[in-house]
């Protein structure tokens, strides 16, 4: 049987909206961690068969295939391809799912699994007409959405909404999720634990997003993004800057290259949900990763669910039944930050460097998407 390979994985740190990523062009992000990635593995950069890279807002700065315009300005060989992809936050995610797939397949042998996100330069929805009016205008849905959903609104943080209500989520409950994630994160920034990880840009060594020293006090004085809802900027995933990379191999590409395998795909899943309520895919897509897999939620080390709102990880906590110690034991995205198309490979490189600090086997990864849809992949460290 086919054996995918993760070989390396690099990321920049993660850059707040106003930090000292903010304003380096999304290319030059691409090309800092695609040429950290073959500094790192050693691989002759001409071997390379793709380069998938993740990106949401395909705009200004990340328009015409950024991907290819981030290995150009690498100053890597001509002959390598890029393409770039959107699957909403699981971008890069799909990116690595792609990438394994063309290794699993025997098509290809050396493919990078990439993505990028400058949301300080390129905002979120920059490509669309966002939020309700733009729903409400016809973009981006036409006739079939409308009689099949009906005009109302579709947004993340309805999304969020609808979840905290339907999981029976207290404004408390999220804020005590949020507060954990940015004292989890403060400790593994304090204790090194992501420096192996990161690629040092621009002065910039560690993310920048963190806020170790909130309170539960400060957060109840903020003002829900929602009239009367639960949702407030403290317990949502941050606007952040950033872009990561993996390197995916064949057996044969290990032995030709003299290459280190440090984990192997072990299962990839994907699952479709409800667009209205949009950030549930998390649940049914961990569920068929686990059928698939043969593997229970207590044989799973680490898990790494990307926290878009604190209502996604509680509620996915909820109906799978996991503990909450394995579950972002470094902080997540409402600390860290979520650079949209580059977040998938930031949270594998994540996972498979806090696997092997602690020695565990298996690790899980999934993200909500938007369209109401998921990725979960389950990596197995060698």
């Amino acid at each position: 049987m086919a054996e995918a390979y993760i070989v390396g994985a690099v990321r920049t740190p993660v850059g707040s909206r106003k930090g000292g990523l903010a304003g380096v062009h999304s290319a030059d992000l691409g090309a800092h961690v695609l040429k950290a990635l073959v500094e790192r593995t050693g691989i002759d950069p001409a071997a390379v068969e793709d380069v998938i890279m993740g990106c949401v807002s395909q705009a200004g700065m990340q328009a015409l295939d950024v991907a290819r315009t981030s290995w150009l300005s690498a100053g890597l060989p001509e002959s390598v391809p890029g393409v770039t992809i959107d699957r909403q936050c699981g971008s890069s995610q799909q990116a690595v799912h792609f990438a394994a797939q063309g290794v699993l397949s025997g098509t290809q042998d050396l493919v990078i699994a990439s993505g990028v996100e400058n949301m300080a330069a390129v905002p979120m929805g920059s490509n669309v007409p966002f939020g309700p009016e733009g729903v409400k205008a016809g973009m981006p849905y036409g006739d079939g959405w409308a009689e099949r959903y009906g005009m109302q609104e579709i947004s993340q943080f309805r999304g969020a909404e609808l979840m905290a209500e339907k999981w029976n989520l207290s404004r408390e409950d999220l804020e005590a999720f949020a507060l954990e994630s940015n004292i989890r994160a403060g400790k593994a920034i304090e204790a090194g634990y992501f420096d192996r990880e990161i690629a040092p840009l621009n002065g910039v060594e560690r993310d920048e997003c963190a806020r170790p020293d909130t309170t539960l006090e400060k957060m109840a004085g903020l003002k829900p993004l929602r009239e009367g809802g639960r949702i407030t900027a403290a317990v949502s995933s941050q606007i952040a800057v950033g872009a990561s990379a993996l390197l995916i191999a064949s057996e044969e590409a290990v032995r030709t290259h003299n290459l280190t395998p440090r984990a192997r795909i072990h299962t990839l899943s994907l699952a479709g949900s409800d667009p209205v309520y949009m950030l549930t895919g998390p649940i049914p897509a961990t569920e068929k990763a686990l059928k698939k897999s043969g593997l229970k939620m207590d044989d799973i080390d680490v898990v790494e669910i990307n926290e878009a709102f604190a209502p996604v990880v509680l509620g996915w906590q909820k109906d799978l039944g996991a503990d909450p110690a394995k579950v972002n034991p470094n902080g997540g995205a409402i600390a860290l930050g979520h650079p949209l198309g580059a977040t998938g490979g930031i949270l594998m490189a994540k996972l498979l460097h806090e696997l092997e600090r602690t020695g565990g086997r298996y690790g899980l990864q999934t993200m909500c998407e938007g369209g109401g849809q998921a990725n979960a992949t389950i990596i197995e460290r060698l």
